[in-house]
């Protein structure tokens, strides 16, 4: 990938975001109380989502158009480990080799850390404004979540291209932006689809469902 699609204030906010975010969430984390099952369910969505990476279309240099995964990502594991999971998604592309080394921080702001913090914000939100209700945590935190995440990384990633001088405000907003809005749909199909098998029949390796809020469920 050419590393010059992006201006060096961008690549620099990029690394400067992602080392105080990860170092925060490595300290906020709390490792000690971490179930195994999470554990378990955090890796291996981590391996699955690393994989959905390798199957991209690419448009143009620096557009390729993949399920992002990262707001799955953020309910199964919760916002820190979504955090740091992507991290490592976002490392080993680079050693694939689908992403110049100067990017990895920024790509990681806009492809993981963006949509994480829009589905922390909206669960965090829906948890204390709405009933707790498993068909709010599907359609809303999940499926609403997921392609909202998608429409703002694909604004953000056209906007950063159009600063940087890359390509044309004109043709990112008439070929490239209508794609990102597309993909917007199987982002939350893949995303509200998985969650519901999960919290359906694992519901432990759903850190941020509880079968007695959602379910009214009692032991």
């Amino acid at each position: 990938m050419n590393p010059a699609l992006y201006n060096s204030t961008w690549l620099l906010l990029g690394w400067a975001v992602m080392g105080f975010a990860l170092w925060h969430a490595l300290r906020a984390e709390n490792w000690s109380r971490i179930a195994p099952t999470h554990v378990t369910s955090w890796l291996a969505a981590c391996v699955i989502i690393l994989l959905s990476w390798q199957l991209r279309a690419q448009i143009q240099s620096g557009i390729a158009f993949h399920v992002l995964g990262s707001t799955a990502l953020c309910l199964i594991a919760g916002q820190h480990r979504a955090l740091l999971g992507m991290a490592a998604v976002v490392l080993i592309s680079a050693l694939f080799g689908h992403l110049d080394w100067t990017q990895i921080g920024l790509v990681w702001l806009l492809k993981a850390a963006v949509p994480i913090w829009i589905c922390s914000l909206l669960l965090a939100w829906a948890q204390k404004k709405l009933v707790h209700n498993y068909f709010v945590y599907i359609f809303l935190n999940s499926f609403g979540a997921a392609a909202l995440g998608m429409w703002v990384f694909g604004l953000l990633h056209c906007l950063v291209l159009a600063s940087s001088g890359s390509y044309e405000w004109g043709f990112l907003q008439e070929e490239i932006l209508p794609y990102y809005f597309l993909m917007g749909w199987p982002e939350a199909f893949a995303t509200g689809l998985n969650l519901t098998l999960l919290v359906v029949w694992q519901p432990q390796w759903v850190s941020s469902f509880d079968d007695r809020k959602y379910l009214q469920k009692h032991d």
